[in-house]
């Protein structure tokens, strides 16, 4: 049976079932890395992890299965609004793909809105789309950005992300506490007074 993350009519809802003949698929994959890594996959513990980890992979990059253009364009709305409208501490969890490791953090994104506004859930939502990707940090920055700028032409968008990536906690250097941010920037935002004002407020606390 297919997904609901396959609809893209029903892309925002809870996943509650997927393809079975994927999640097969991945499953037998998953069996036989367990098996190459020296476990007993027929142990009371590991019996049905290959199904859960396919499912959970299905999850977890879902994002190959939505359109985050068609999500900004289902909640646009012609709006003579030109101030700077900023949605902060969106969560990320994506997976890393050089590792297929987590990459955790937050998003701030803004746009100065040029006769058209969305949704502000939507903003969240496309950030999650491109998240539920395998990713590096610096191109979902950029994709977040030039979805956003794209669909909607606006004066300017401003996108900056902080993570952290187990792929540097769990191996290699083994930093614990890194923190990687990235920023991407257009139009107005490239002027330093803009994008000045747009640091100050995603870096303030509001009581």
């Amino acid at each position: 049976m297919e997904s609901s993350f396959n609809n893209k009519s029903s892309a925002y809802q809870k996943i509650e079932k997927f393809n079975d003949a994927k999640t097969h698929k991945i499953a037998g994959h998953y069996q036989e890395i367990l098996e190459l890594v020296g476990e007993d996959v027929k142990r009371e513990g590991l019996e049905k992890t290959p199904i859960r980890v396919a499912k959970a992979m299905q999850f977890l990059l879902q994002g190959y299965e939505m359109d985050p253009v068609e999500i900004l364009k289902s909640a646009m709305f012609k709006e003579d609004y030109r101030q700077m409208v900023i949605v902060k501490d969106i969560e990320i969890f994506s997976l890393c793909e050089h590792h297929v490791l987590p990459l955790i953090g937050k998003a701030h994104v803004a746009y100065i809105p040029n006769g058209y506004i969305t949704g502000l859930s939507k903003i969240a939502r496309i950030v999650d789309v491109y998240a539920r990707r395998l990713q590096v940090q610096e191109r979902l920055t950029s994709e977040i950005k030039t979805c956003i700028q794209e669909t909607l032409k606006p004066l300017g968008v401003a996108v900056v992300i902080e993570a952290q990536h187990l792929c540097m906690q769990m191996r290699g250097v083994q930093k614990q506490h890194s923190i990687t941010t990235t920023s991407d920037f257009t139009g107005a935002f490239q002027k330093t007074a803009t994008r000045e004002e747009f640091i100050r407020l995603i870096s303030s606390k509001l009581s």
